[in-house]
Formats: structure tokens, C-alpha cells, sequence
């Protein structure tokens, strides 16, 4: 059986790259640590087609998406109360839990 060996592994050097700013680079390494090598080096495999070629574009697609992701700004989360209605229905159930364990004794 012929089989051919078309995988692909991108590898980006964040920390060296001039694109980004400093606080840029920060976010991607923290963001992106899972896909950090041990020198560093943010990798990308792809093995999907059966052409490396086609491999390559999708390895750089994969690698521009993982980084647009990881440069999107976190929105704060709004604090918000809890409605009227859940409180009361919250305290319901409570006390529907605490006269079911009173009924057992």
C-alpha cells in the first residue's frame, strides 16, 4: 500500500515576531500557552487533506483564526442581580427541601 506523509506543522515565534506590540504578544502568549512548544514556539499541525499543499493553507488558516481569537478583547461581564421572581422561587424550594427532610424524622 503507497502511503505519502503530507502533514504539516506550522511554527510561529511570537515573542521574535515584529507584528505585534508588547502587550499584544503578552495576551497571545497567555492566551495561546496551550499551543506553545518548549522553546516557545506557537505550533499548528494540520493532517487533514491528502495534499500537502492543501494542508499548508489550512495550517495558516488554522493559525490566523487561533490568533484573531486570541487578540479579541474580553468584554467585561455586566454583575447583575438575580430577578425578584427566581429569589422568591430559590426560597420556595427551599422550604419545599426543608419540610420534605422534617416529614422523614
Amino acid at each position: 500500500m503507497n502511503k505519502v506523509e503530507t502533514k504539516v506543522e506550522l511554527l510561529f515565534d511570537i515573542s521574535a515576531s515584529a507584528l505585534f506590540t508588547n502587550d499584544e504578544k503578552s495576551r497571545l502568549l497567555k492566551k495561546l500557552a496551550a499551543g506553545l512548544n518548549a522553546d516557545g514556539l506557537f505550533s499548528v499541525v494540520c493532517e487533514e487533506e491528502r495534499s500537502q499543499l492543501k494542508n499548508k493553507y489550512l495550517a495558516i488558516e488554522k493559525a490566523i483564526a487561533l490568533i484573531k481569537q486570541a487578540l479579541k478583547p474580553v468584554k467585561p461581564r455586566q454583575k447583575t442581580k438575580p430577578t425578584k421572581a427566581s429569589v422568591e422561587k430559590r426560597l420556595e424550594d427551599k422550604k419545599r427541601q426543608a419540610e420534605k427532610k422534617i416529614n422523614r424524622k
